[in-house]
């Protein structure tokens, strides 16, 4: 039988700790947020393993701890912060940032995926979950202090680059190929400052594919 105790202390010493996670709130969360609770039954014993975790539906994961504590410590949230989680799947992500942020807006698209988050979040007064389409964001909740994008997107909609408020950050992973770039997208007088935080492989949240340039006689 897993110990899923211990498994947690592991990931946090073995993951979290060695890779520059130096904001306390974010460990925290982390030790305390059963990760297995937020897989399929049958993948609970790999929900601590340093890889992304396949959730019920095909072609959505659960990713893997190191990226999103690393993304997480990017978005630099403050106690006050509205918060959106793209792709919020069962719900671990929002669970996480619920406990460092004001307010969490969990987004999904999947009847799914969005039930199961509703049944595991329902206990958190600051979490609503809304299902809708990924790539336009929910602007009627809106502003958002930060967005966090939980998987890899071909490239950001200006969407929900709009949806953020004047400093707020996004932090997303970005690239058509399985190595990617974490990047911090901040949000200052109507403009976008982009920022390359660091490479990243995790698995691509389905929907975010790079537009072509359209072709020019």
């Amino acid at each position: 039988m897993t110990d899923y105790a211990a498994a947690r202390a592991n990931m946090i010493e073995s993951q979290v700790r060695p890779n520059g996670i130096t904001d306390r709130r974010i460990i925290a969360a982390m030790e305390s947020i059963a990760r297995e609770s937020f897989v399929p039954d049958q993948r609970k014993p790999v929900a601590y393993v340093d890889e992304d975790v396949p959730l019920a539906e095909s072609g959505r994961y659960l990713i893997e701890a190191m990226a999103f504590a690393r993304m997480l410590q990017q978005a630099a949230v403050k106690p006050a912060d509205n918060v959106l989680v793209v792709g919020a799947g069962s719900g671990y992500g929002a669970a996480i940032l619920a406990a460092l942020g004001s307010r969490v807006v969990a987004l999904e698209s999947s009847p799914a995926l969005a039930g199961q988050a509703r049944t595991k979040l329902e206990h958190l007064a600051n979490v609503k979950v809304v299902e809708a389409g990924l790539e336009g964001g929910a602007k009627a909740e809106g502003p958002f202090d930060v967005i966090v994008v939980e998987g890899r997107v071909g490239e950001v909609p200006h969407a929900l680059l709009a949806q953020l408020a004047d400093g707020g950050r996004l932090v997303a992973v970005v690239g058509e190929t399985e190595m990617a770039k974490a990047r911090v997208y901040t949000s200052a007088g109507g403009a976008i400052a982009i920022r390359d935080a660091f490479d990243a492989s995790i698995a691509a949240l389905p929907g975010f594919v790079k537009k072509k340039p359209a072709f020019v006689f």
